[in-house]
């Protein structure tokens, strides 16, 4: 399988901090690649490079002829004063409004990236940050293309588009090279992890559970490398007395390697003794919204909404972007008042809550200063640290907690605004999105303080691993003025969400009606380009069985060329499927 693009002894730095260090790889057709790695590590200058953004210092990036890519990085811009129609329908060259509104992959990205709500002649310049980025993701998937290279695409996704933007990278089995700390995405889409560590690309095999496997594993071998050096000398004269080696059966490698990392697993949360501890530290009355409506214009959020919530209890909210999600958080820490209804909030609750505005702080002040201006020591449940051990949790290294508050990302100001609200050691958190800008390994230590934290927690989050492991319930808005409750989980969220799509009204299936001659349309044009594609590919297959004829005493050359063999094969099946269904849909 050819390479699309190749590094060879790339370096890259800023200043004088190494971003990447002689780094040599290569993306190959139909690779679906996540990289993971410490904010600040280089993952970002890495998608650049390799997608030519960026040069590198050293070393020499290369693509094959023709490469048809789209990035979308957090540096992208779309055009100014450009709307989504001129970002996303316009490049495509389609002569009538009629041609595009049939195309089912264009009609399927809009939708399932929540910008059809937009409306097409929406200023982009008018829209969030968030919006923003998902007009720029869409006008990148409705080419068509060899590779697409995403940074963090999933952060302003709700539960829901996450798995649609999943499935449809799936689908197109298109390259891809993705930047992302959504767990659930990387082991859903990607079959590679590369690990931005130290200016190299450690290279694993499979998506985030094979990679903490392999990273855990590698340590574990490191460790008795390290073992192993300083008993040499010991281990030698031992060997020296006895004479010649006893012979020794072999080792059960990944026997004994799954059996280690799975003794160090921590036990699972004990939610009774951790709700024996809130109720003595909260008492019964914890936050209580009695009978209350919560508007936004002329839209109704909640209508007489009665919801109790008690000591321990550990909730997490899912429900599509706009639902009143945020709002009804405000509505609970006493930001915002309900227009009917009231709130009550127990004597002894001590809240914080993190909310996707960054508050400011002096920006003279140093990283340690800010923690310790809240406390100097913390616990956590039975977890006793101080302000410094904190703020390394949350990934400020000792050098790090010294940086002026100011010199900050806003990824780090957001780490920096969590330590402080554990620092004052609440016993009720409300967290809003506490992923966004997060990278794994905070991730983990994050989910490790909440894992056995004895408070009453309420979060927000797309990030479906996180809600799993912390939350003992879940909740969801749906639109209809009311909270649901999901003993299910996120699995019966989006059960239900597709049960919504499903109900098809009868001016939806007035619209399917209508829309049929175009789709029969576009379907006979897919057929002549998939039998083009055909055509290529069966001349591959011819040329490649002569070589294979021609090198029958070239052992290396056999093995390359039926590798390649196999895989035109392979594509000339999926593109034959593809022209079975094309065909059904063009004969209506």
């Amino acid at each position: 399988m050819a390479n699309l693009v190749n590094l060879e002894n790339v370096s890259k730095s800023f200043g004088v901090r190494p971003l990447l260090a002689g780094v040599s790889l290569g993306v190959g057709e139909g690779d679906r690649i996540g990289v993971v790695g410490l904010n600040g590590g280089g993952k970002t200058t890495l998608l650049e490079v390799l997608a030519q953004l960026a040069e590198p210092d050293e070393g020499r990036v290369s693509q094959t002829r023709g490469l048809r890519m789209a990035v979308v990085t957090q540096r992208t811009e779309l055009a100014e004063g450009s709307t989504v129609r001129n970002a996303v329908i316009d490049p495509l060259g389609f002569d009538a409004e009629h041609e595009w509104a049939a195309d089912p992959r264009v009609r399927s990205i809009l939708d399932g990236l929540g910008i059809t709500g937009f409306g097409l002649d929406s200023p982009v310049g008018t829209m969030s940050g968030g919006e923003r980025r998902r007009v720029a993701l869409a006008a990148a998937l409705v080419q068509d293309l060899d590779l697409v290279v995403l940074d963090e695409p999933t952060n302003h996704l709700d539960v829901e588009g996450v798995r649609w933007l999943a499935e449809h990278l799936l689908a197109r089995r298109t390259a891809l090279v993705v930047v992302t700390h959504d767990r659930w995405f990387l082991d859903t889409v990607c079959s590679r992890t590369w690990e931005v560590v130290n200016g190299r690309v450690e290279q694993y095999e499979g998506g985030y559970a094979d990679w903490i496997f392999a990273r855990a594993e590698r340590a574990r071998l490191a460790d008795a490398v390290e073992e192993k050096r300083r008993n040499l000398a010991r281990k030698e004269l031992a060997w020296l007395r006895r004479g010649a080696p006893a012979r020794t059966s072999k080792p059960r490698y990944r026997i004994e390697a799954a059996e280690a990392l799975i003794s160090d697993v921590p036990a699972p949360r004990d939610s009774v003794e951790l709700l024996a501890f809130a109720k003595r530290r909260l008492g019964r009355t914890v936050l209580e919204l009695e009978d209350v409506t919560l508007t936004v214009g002329d839209r109704t959020l909640v209508r007489d909404l009665t919801w109790r919530i008690g000591p321990g209890d550990r909730i997490g909210i899912v429900g599509v972007n706009g639902s009143g999600k945020t709002t009804l958080l405000k509505a609970l820490a006493g930001e915002r008042e309900p227009d009917t209804g009231k709130r009550v909030q127990g004597q002894t609750v001590k809240l914080a809550h993190l909310s996707q505005e960054l508050h400011d702080l002096d920006g003279s002040m140093r990283v340690l200063e800010a923690v310790e201006e809240v406390a100097r020591r913390v616990v956590l449940g039975k977890q006793e640290m101080s302000a410094s051990q904190l703020a390394e949790r949350f990934g400020f290294s000792s050098q790090k907690q010294w940086t002026p508050v100011g010199d900050l990302s806003g990824g780090e100001r957001r780490r920096l605004q969590l330590c402080r609200l554990l620092m004052a050691e609440p016993n009720v958190l409300l967290l809003d999105e506490p992923t966004n800008d997060l990278d794994i390994d905070t991730l983990q230590q994050l989910e490790d303080l909440l894992d056995s934290w004895p408070g009453t927690l309420v979060v927000i989050s797309h990030d479906r691993y996180l809600v799993e492991r912390v939350c003992d319930q879940v909740v969801a808005l749906f639109g209809e003025g009311g909270l649901t409750d999901l003993p299910g989980g996120i699995d019966e969220y989006l059960r239900r969400r597709d049960q919504q799509r499903e109900a098809v009204t009868p001016v939806a299936a007035k619209t399917q009606t209508q829309s049929n001659a175009a789709d029969q349309r576009a379907a006979r044009k897919e057929l002549a380009r998939l039998e083009r594609r055909l055509e290529v590919l069966h001349k591959k297959e011819a040329n490649l069985h002569a070589a294979l004829a021609e090198a029958a005493t070239d052992p290396e050359r056999l093995m390359a060329l039926d590798a390649e063999l196999r895989a035109v094969l392979a594509e000339a099946a999926d593109v034959e499927a593809q022209w079975m269904a094309a065909a059904e849909t063009a004969e209506g």
